[in-house]
């Protein structure tokens, strides 16, 4: 396994990577509380474990994360059980978080995600509004039927 950690994430760096298999992930700290980690390459069953392990330490880090995965060249069905792994995380390190996602990322989505459950935004400035507004409702409550 090829886990090479150039930095551990912490608010006080600008920028830290972290490569894995065939990835690179890139974080980038706006300010204390906003960072962007962009996920270069290929994201499959090799490095989507370590992937969200990685946006697990960040969101112990911060209070809200874009995952900027725009850049990915493939992102496969194990890409997407890290999203909903993220997602269960970072509700659990009360960090909010949203996804951009480039054509290899929608194509499985609109498989996947028909109900659009994952918080995905169309650019990082949408994906940082998104993150400024009201938190996502992640359960709706249904009226018990009569």
């Amino acid at each position: 396994m090829s886990v090479n950690r150039t930095d551990q994430p912490a608010r006080t760096a600008i920028s830290h990577s972290h490569d894995c298999h065939a990835a690179r992930f890139t974080t980038h700290w706006t300010d204390d509380t906003v960072g962007i980690i962009t996920a270069q390459g290929e994201l499959d069953a090799s490095n989507s474990a370590d992937f969200a392990d990685h946006v697990e330490e960040c969101a112990s880090a911060g209070t809200r994360l874009i995952l900027d995965l725009s850049p990915l060249q493939f992102f496969g069905t194990a890409g997407f059980s890290a999203l909903h792994t993220i997602n269960v995380r970072c509700a659990n390190a009360s960090s909010r978080w949203a996804v951009v996602g480039g054509d290899a990322v929608a194509r499985l989505l609109r498989v996947c995600d028909p109900d659009h459950t994952l918080p995905v935004a169309a650019s990082v400035p949408e994906a940082l509004t998104m993150l400024d507004g009201e938190p996502r409702r992640l359960l709706q409550l249904v009226p018990e039927p009569r």
